[in-house]
């Protein structure tokens, strides 16, 4: 096999102590850390010490006998998160418990920051969730308005890792956190469980500029773990990128993580490129091997076309006909996976092959 090939030549990142420090210092701007300079001066020294020496996990452990390599130190946060994912794993096939269904506020207003008004995504959200109750099902909620209301959640940015090699992208991601970049508070690690134990996922989001909103959108990114990712980190000691591309290229099995589960996608909008998204949404899915629960469970449309957005909730409240249609995304999901747990609905895809490169 030919040696991989690792690509170099980005411009360095690396900087300054001087660089860092004003950066570091400024998170503390408020007048009310005025008098904590010498604790300050501290407290940036040891984090200048973190950045300067990469400690990107400073508290690991030895794999152990499950791992390609026993002897590799792993990031507790990635063992922890591996431990939740395993645990959902087990609810979702557990017969006896309660089918689950997750779902998603994709909109990124929330009352409690700047627009001072709730989102009508949320709204739906509301709509919905009884529905899913009535049909026995169990309900999680993910309100993704939270990265820009509430203190330490974030969604960190996707780092591509896929894009050299499928097996250097870790399921869970491995990437974050990254405490010498002070990438920390990443949320991924709780929502990752979340879609893991569902059976089925309801996506309800408005659309931004033709696109997914911010936050929908860096969640679909971090979610390229689930669609082949790596499970062993210790088989690449970590992000070594030679070591990734040759496990690939030696026959990578690409595991589909989340697999076999159902959706339903409600988009809606005020003028422009609610079927965009609900179509790019659906693609996403379907790519991971989720299973469509048909043409009733994906809906879009318009919620007070072209009229002032200052009146929005009102024409909301109007439209019996866009919530009812939230109501039939709902129902469709939920009969979709009550056929498949009675044994009814089968995946329309179970038993295909997939190609094999000529």
């Amino acid at each position: 096999m030919t040696e991989p090939d690792v690509r170099k030549g980005m411009p360095p990142v690396k900087l300054s102590r001087e660089e860092f420090e004003d950066r570091y210092r400024s998170r503390f701007i408020d007048p009310a850390f005025a008098s904590l300079q010498r604790e300050l001066d501290a407290i940036t020294g040891a984090a200048w010490d973190a950045y300067s020496n990469s400690r990107k996990s400073p508290v690991t452990r030895k794999a152990g006998p499950d791992f390609a390599d026993p002897d590799y130190d792993l990031a507790v946060d990635w063992l922890v998160a591996r431990d939740a994912i395993e645990e959902a794993q087990q609810r979702h096939d557990d017969p006896n418990e309660r089918p689950r269904i997750l779902v998603i506020n994709g909109s990124s207003r929330n009352e409690h920051t700047c627009p001072g008004e709730m989102s009508k995504s949320w709204r739906m959200v509301k709509i919905a969730e009884p529905c899913f109750h009535e049909m026995g099902f169990a309900v999680d909620t993910l309100d993704l308005s939270r990265v820009t209301s509430e203190f330490g959640k974030q969604i960190h940015p996707c780092k591509s890792c896929v894009s050299t090699s499928m097996a250097l992208c870790h399921w869970p991601c491995s990437c974050y956190p990254n405490y010498s970049l002070g990438q920390i508070d990443d949320w991924m690690n709780e929502i990752y469980p979340l879609w893991v134990a569902a059976h089925g996922v309801m996506i309800i989001t408005p659309v931004s500029w033709y696109q997914a909103p911010t936050a929908l959108k860096a969640m679909i990114d971090r979610l390229v773990c689930a669609d082949g990712g790596n499970p062993d980190p210790s088989s690449t000691h970590g992000k070594t990128a030679k070591e990734a591309k040759a496990l690939e290229l030696k026959g990578w099995p690409y595991p589909k993580h989340l697999k076999g589960r159902y959706f339903g996608i409600v988009s809606h909008g005020d003028s422009i490129g609610a079927e965009t998204v609900r179509r790019s949404i659906a693609d996403w899915l379907i790519d991971m091997e989720l299973i469509s629960a048909g043409g009733r469970a994906e809906t879009d449309g318009y919620v007070g076309y072209k009229k002032p957005y200052a009146t929005s909730h009102e024409e909301f409240d109007e439209d019996k006909a866009f919530q009812e249609e939230v109501l039939n995304v709902a129902r469709a999901l939920g009969a979709a996976i009550e056929l498949a747990h009675t044994g009814h609905l089968e995946d329309p895809g179970k038993g295909l092959k997939d190609p094999q490169p000529k």
